[in-house]
């Protein structure tokens, strides 16, 4: 009961309004919790009358005579990452919280089909967008002007964007200093393809570079084939900072496979500080990004400015997580 059946119209607030005996003012009152009251005797009938009826309130509708959608849009790189993942929980928990719901788009790291999703969003009525680009262009959010936007977890700056993210650089001199205070004379570094302020910051701890580089996917896989290669042969480092922890899974994989401890022939140092970090086998010594803190900022800045036309920019300060990975 209260489900429409297969071909059946569906039913309206005017239909409610007949079986509740009321105005359809008052079943959007009920609806909406307000903008007047309504008797708690009559509110349980329109609420047993929208049971029955199996009424939905239209939501298009809803923002045409409010003129405001309540969605926000979210576009991310991917969703098989946790990074990504807990970005996405953490902007879907603060939207929430304003009274927004959340749609959330994956680009699989392509740069015209994220520009389709951020078309195909602000075609929603979408009241804000969240975007962590593919790659840091500004065509990533043409097309959008008259949307408030924000670049979110990019660690290089935006000109005229708004945008936030953390200190990578300082991030990753302090997960390379704490191996260092180990006594570990070598720390290489698996890193993604391209150079970023991680490496920048890896490379800065000494003047010359510590150990050797390996670069690849910013995956499992990619983690895993790096360390492969780092490994697998008679030089190899004695301790790692790896640029995320997504490679770190790959990476643990790889050194058990080739039969090696960590941390006592390896010791690791991770970038992110995901969930997915305190479950690993030993738990990653990580650089923590203040996940929750970022998303709670930059759904206020969608909603409440700066954004779109004003240069701002938001660094947070990362965080470095010590578990069993370093040797500590």
């Amino acid at each position: 009961m209260g489900r429409q059946q297969p071909g059946k119209r569906a039913a309206t607030q005017a239909d409610v309004a007949r079986y509740a005996g009321v105005s359809g003012a008052v079943v959007s009152y009920v609806v909406h919790n307000g903008p007047r009251p309504v008797s708690p005797e009559t509110a349980a009938r329109v609420r047993e009358a929208i049971r029955v009826l199996g009424y939905r309130p239209n939501a298009s509708a809803a923002a045409l005579r409010t003129g405001s959608s309540k969605l926000l849009g979210l576009v991310l790189p991917e969703f098989d990452n946790s990074i990504w993942a807990d970005l996405a929980v953490a902007v879907s928990d603060c939207a929430n919280a304003r009274g927004y719901d959340l749609i959330t788009a994956s680009s699989g790291g392509d740069v015209t089909l994220e520009q389709q999703h951020i078309q195909s969003l602000s075609g929603r009525q979408v009241e804000g967008l969240l975007v962590t680009c593919v790659e840091m262009i500004d065509p990533a959010i043409d097309g959008v002007a008259d949307i408030p936007t924000v670049l979110l977890n990019v660690f290089s700056d935006a000109p005229g964007v708004t945008s936030i993210g953390v200190d990578a650089r300082q991030g990753a001199i302090d997960g390379v200093e704490h191996l260092l205070s180990h006594g570990y004379d070598t720390v290489g570094l698996i890193a993604h393809r391209g150079i970023d302020l991680r490496e920048e910051g890896w490379r800065q701890v000494r003047e010359a570079p510590l150990g050797p580089i390996e670069r690849d996917a910013s995956t499992r896989q990619g983690g895993y084939d790096a360390a492969r290669r780092m490994f697998g042969s008679p030089d190899r480092p004695r301790s790692v900072f790896v640029c995320s922890d997504m490679q770190a899974v790959g990476c643990l994989r790889a050194l058990w496979e080739l039969g090696l401890r960590v941390p006592d022939d390896v010791a690791i140092v991770s970038f992110d500080g995901t969930v997915d970090s305190r479950f690993t086998a030993p738990p990653l010594t990580a650089v923590q990004q203040p996940i929750a803190t970022m998303a709670r900022i930059a759904v206020d800045l969608v909603l409440d400015g700066p954004v779109n036309g004003v240069h701002h920019r938001v660094v947070e300060p990362t965080h470095l997580v010590i578990r069993e990975s370093c040797g500590c």
